[in-house]
């Protein structure tokens, strides 16, 4: 009977941990090859169409976010389903806001405010990354 409480007990803790949101490590992002940009961030994305950055974003996304968002883009429920940002200026002010402020909910972090862990490069890198997967 103790080792099925304790078993259970276990998996309630791990299943916890699983479902968290905003617990996430992040990975570093080598950007050595990609034009520097600063610590004030930009209103667009610059690397957009950038072959080296995209790929770059993809691996920095598999690190960073995949965990949430799920496997290329398409999220599991957990979180938004990044396929469906807005390409362009629109779908570059929303990522730039999320990134930066992350997210609560409750006073909960649903997302954790990943500038403060990723460089500009990185994340940008994502976007590139991530608009190539767009869908309506």
């Amino acid at each position: 009977m103790k080792k099925t409480v304790l078993a259970g007990a276990a998996a309630l803790l791990i299943s916890g941990q699983v479902m968290a949101h905003g617990d996430v490590t992040p990975q570093n992002v080598d950007v050595s090859g990609l034009e520097q940009l600063g610590e004030e961030w930009l209103e667009e994305n610059p690397y957009r169409g950038n072959e080296l950055a995209i790929e770059i974003g993809k691996s920095a996304y598999a690190q960073n976010c995949a965990r949430c968002h799920g496997l290329d883009g398409i999220s599991g429920g957990i979180a938004p389903d990044l396929r469906e940002l807005e390409p362009g200026m629109d779908g570059d002010e929303w990522f730039a806001y999320r990134v930066i402020n992350g997210a609560v909910r409750n006073g909960v972090p649903y997302m954790p405010k990943m500038a403060e862990f990723l460089s500009q490069e990185a994340l940008w890198s994502i976007r590139a990354w991530l608009e190539t997967l767009y869908e309506e």
